[in-house]
């Protein structure tokens, strides 16, 4: 009863309930104006043609556009008015012209050493691509100097985490998408506390919508009574605009300059496995030290000064430069961020570019398999071109419709000879792309609509590093625990379960 009490009274019941009221409410005025005014009717169908046309000749996601399409088909009185409240992909006004200005401010301190590139050219095409694309497109650099140490599940990150957060003596930032009191939290939270009596800079990033069910409202509030500063992005609010579609997705940890953390693993006990929702929790994280923690400094103040009056100076946050040992960080490094407020889909990219470039095999792990035409048949033509495609995905998963729209995929897949792995000891969290044993990816982007389309995500591409074959060789231990989905399987599942994966799958662009 307790937690019925709680939830009924919690920010995303309230947020939920009222957006609904104002729902029926404009429908009911839409319906009768219609009703009982005539023009209105045929002034409601034309908007309704005119919304199809624009939508057609719209330079996007084809299956987003048939979506829409087939909702004004439905609903053609209400349908244009619905596609006007949450059809449009685009960001609010003020998150444009914040990240249109930190790219410009970016743009002028930050630079590419051009024989990094010329070296990589030469080692290999396939990387060259890649990099040169991430470095013209989303303003990243490549580096070297960098040590990368990889971490195969969230324990391993956690230890590591709270080492590097004692050794903290300038500044401490942490942006991610979800933060939840218990064990994990709990730690972080006494070691930033401590760190703020010593006079390091603690900085607390969180999204609304990964936190609302997660912490108390205004938990903001609490962590500056400890003398943390702390922001909220994006705060989820009670109106009719789709402005909490674009969500802070990244998980970013810098300190003093020196060291940085990302990865899919968030600050909450399923994370480090201290307690299992969906059976054990896969999941993983990287960690630099070196040339290469800049791009993650530039990012986390990217979105900490946006509001702020008084911008931050980035070279105040800039380490003195370090040589690392040459041994340690062999290879290539380069940090990216993708935003939805441009039209350059560079999550996506990088995976296709990965796909198309590959030679001999594409490693991928992804919790969610929500993929349209054009990354479903790169996949597909790259197995028939003679490479040797695999995907884990999750066994036991955190949402039942999501995954039906995972499993969807499958067939299509699978008959063209893809190879996919359901991680039979519970839920895989982990966003991998390997590649050649050349270049891979870890980070927060999820082979998903909303990772490529709505919202912010971040990671890192590896070039002929050592770090490879260490994300490689977690992957096949990975494999070794996992159940290979055969096409007889797809075949032998029951017509209303195939008739439920084929509606969730047409809707799957707004998941």
């Amino acid at each position: 009863m307790k937690k019925l009490i709680r939830f009924l009274f919690s920010k995303l019941c309230i947020v939920t309930v009222l957006i609904v009221l104002q729902l029926l409410f404009l429908f009911w005025v839409i319906m009768s104006l219609s009703e009982n005014f005539l023009p209105m009717y045929f002034v409601l169908i034309l908007l309704s043609v005119c919304i199809s046309i624009y939508i057609v000749n719209r330079n996007e996601n084809p299956s987003y556009k048939i979506v829409w399409l087939i909702v004004i088909m439905v609903f053609p009185i209400l349908g244009g008015i619905i596609y006007l409240l949450f059809g449009e992909q685009k960001v609010p006004k003020e998150l444009r012209i914040r990240d249109n200005e930190s790219k410009e401010d970016n743009q002028a301190i930050i630079w590419q050493d051009q024989q990094l590139m010329d070296n990589l050219k030469v080692e290999s095409p396939m990387c060259y691509k890649q990099a040169r694309y991430l470095w013209n497109q989303a303003n990243y650099p490549m580096y070297r100097n960098t040590k990368c140490k990889f971490f195969p599940v969230g324990e391993a990150k956690f230890e590591e985490m709270l080492i590097q957060l004692k050794k903290a003596e300038k500044f401490i930032f942490l942006e991610y998408f979800i933060i939840e009191e218990g064990i994990m939290w709990d730690s972080i939270l006494e070691v930033l506390k401590e760190k703020v009596k010593q006079n390091v800079d603690v900085r607390v990033l969180y999204d609304d919508a990964g936190c609302m069910s997660k912490l108390e409202d205004k938990y903001y509030l609490q962590l500056r009574k400890y003398g943390i500063q702390c922001k909220v992005f994006n705060p989820i609010k009670a109106r009719l605009a789709m402005q909490m579609n674009n969500r802070d997705h990244r998980k970013i940890l810098v300190i003093d300059g020196k060291v940085a953390m990302t990865g899919g693993i968030n600050l909450a006990d399923e994370y480090i496995n201290a307690v299992q929702k969906f059976g054990h929790w896969k999941d993983c994280a990287v960690m630099l030290e070196g040339d290469a923690v800049w791009s993650f400094t530039l990012m986390f103040l990217q979105f900490w000064n946006y509001d702020e009056k008084e911008k931050d100076d980035p070279f105040s946050f800039k380490a003195a430069y370090q040589k690392m040992d040459i041994e340690a960080c062999r290879g290539y490094v380069q940090p990216f961020s993708d935003s939805p407020t441009d039209s350059e889909n560079v999550g996506e990219n990088t995976h296709l570019n990965m796909i198309h470039s590959a030679k001999r095999y594409v490693y991928a792990a992804t919790p969610y398999l929500v993929i349209d035409y054009e990354m479903k048949q790169a996949l597909m033509l790259a197995v028939k071109s003679g490479i040797d495609v695999r995907i884990l995905v999750p066994h036991i998963p955190d949402k039942w419709y999501v995954f039906h729209v995972t499993q969807a995929n499958y067939y299509d897949l699978i008959e063209a000879g893809v190879k996919i792995y359901e991680y039979t000891p519970g839920f895989v969290h982990s966003k991998t792309f390997i590649a050649d044993d050349e270049m891979a990816i870890v980070g927060t982007v999820n082979m998903d609509y909303r990772s490529y389309y709505l919202h912010y995500e971040c990671g890192v591409c590896f070039y002929k590093n050592d770090i490879i074959q260490d994300i490689k060789n977690d992957y096949l231990r990975s494999l070794e625990q996992s159940h290979l989905v055969t096409l007889e399987e797809c075949k032998n599942v029951s017509w209303w379960t195939k008739v439920i994966r084929s509606l969730l799958n047409l809707f799957s662009p707004m998941m």
